[in-house]
């Protein structure tokens, strides 16, 4: 296993903009409603995320798809039910202006893409193609033919990505 979280491959992400949060200070709770946040079935969670905001978003949303944010996503308490409820429809990565510190660092440690791109509401709309090409730092947005520049992961993100979040990680750490 290479050594260096450099030559780590990352997982290609290539897919429709399922849902843009234009609010700043979203919080994640709203995904599925506070009211069902203890709710622990995937497939509960699933059905009812954005269902506030579009009752059809569950089955609109494809394996591959990202969610585009305005800055400091994830602001509030973050509860993990709400991004479970995305992970399991398959949304594949969040790309925002930026993050909230406690929600970027729990989903990172999770393995889940979280790329700060600042400018990003102004590149992508929802039902947009984009593509995050992690060798250039660019997330291009196929459907405009438009690209901006986004942070790169630091070397210890880009190994619990490129692994799959802490878990896995120890685990090739420790040869197990």
């Amino acid at each position: 296993m290479p050594s260096d979280a450099q030559d780590l491959k990352l997982p290609a992400i290539r897919g429709r903009v399922a849902w843009v949060f234009d609010q700043p200070d979203y919080d994640v709770d709203q995904i599925v409603g506070v009211k069902n946040i203890k709710i622990q079935d995937l497939d509960q969670l699933a059905a009812i995320a954005m269902a506030d905001q579009d009752p059809d978003f569950a089955a609109r949303t494809a394996p591959g798809d990202v969610l585009v944010a305005a800055d400091n996503f994830g602001y509030g308490h973050p509860h993990a039910p709400p991004m479970r409820a995305m992970r399991h429809l398959g949304i594949a990565a969040v790309i925002a202006e930026g993050f909230a510190p406690t929600y970027y660092r729990g989903e990172m440690s999770l393995g889940f893409p979280q790329i700060a791109c600042p400018g990003v509401l102004g590149l992508a709309q929802r039902g947009d193609e984009l593509e995050i090409d992690w060798d250039r730092h660019l997330v291009v947005n196929h459907s405009r033919g438009q690209s901006l520049p986004f942070e790169p992961p630091s070397p210890a993100e880009r190994r619990l990505l490129a692994l799959g979040g802490h878990l896995p990680a120890l685990k090739a750490a420790l040869g197990v």
